[in-house]
């Protein structure tokens, strides 16, 4: 079953999540910049703490998130610079394990290469991302190596998943990567880990948007305020 998306964060709720994301942020702090709307908003603010003093270096998860960071001011690194002390990202599904489905705009592989890079991985999103169970929004965006895209398509309707390989404006959508995304239409996943397996060990797929037990601190805007949610416990 397919749930309707909810209206987009306004600017200023966009605002306040970034703002308390920054508290996150020690001073000398190497961190991994996600992709999407909420972690742009991040980007942005995290320009005008750069430009008030505080040092930092970015570690972009896509060319749309370097090209913004370089406008806002923030200095950029590689993964070869050492251990990110954390990444701030968004998601597209937050399920109450913690447990996300990431990929909808299509820079997943990066993100999850970040994410691993980085000794805390925090979870920027309004309360319309929160799901009971991965799936809900019954979409799950898999990145596939386009040579192989026509064997990765009928395993995955072998799965029992329902593959549309992502276009933009009538062409293919290549990823940063240089590869194809699959969206798959598919049901409430009652068990991520194993599905996420099978859909890895399919050859040609390169990362899948499943994103299990890697996120340590979601923040989430909600009725006017900022909600935390961490893993192993919820505080308000």
């Amino acid at each position: 079953m397919t749930t309707s998306p909810r209206a987009s964060l306004d600017p200023d709720v966009l605002e306040h999540l970034a703002t308390r994301a920054l508290r996150e942020v020690p001073d000398g702090a190497l961190i991994g910049l996600g992709s999407g709307r909420t972690a742009s908003a991040f980007v942005r603010a995290l320009g005008r703490r750069v430009r008030e003093g505080l040092r930092v270096r970015g570690v972009p998860t896509s060319e749309a998130t370097a090209r913004l960071a370089r406008e806002v001011g923030v200095p950029l690194a590689g993964l070869d610079e050492g251990i990110l002390d954390l990444t701030v990202d968004g998601a597209d599904e937050v399920d109450p394990h913690l447990d996300l489905i990431k990929g909808y705009g299509g820079a997943l592989v990066r993100e999850r290469i970040v994410a691993a890079a980085a000794r805390r991985l925090i979870i920027v999103a309004g309360s319309e991302k929160l799901v009971p169970v991965l799936g809900a929004r019954g979409r799950l965006p898999v990145e596939v190596v386009p040579f192989a895209g026509p064997l990765v398509m009928r395993e995955l309707a072998g799965l029992g998943c329902r593959p549309t390989l992502r276009t933009v404006d009538g062409h293919v959508f290549v990823s940063d990567n240089g590869n194809w995304i699959v969206d798959c239409g598919v049901r409430p996943i009652e068990a991520p880990a194993p599905f996420a397996r099978d859909l890895r060990a399919i050859p040609g797929v390169v990362e899948t948007g499943l994103f299990l037990g890697i996120a340590d601190l979601v923040l989430v805007a909600e009725a006017g305020r900022i909600r935390e949610l961490k893993r192993g416990a919820t505080s308000a």
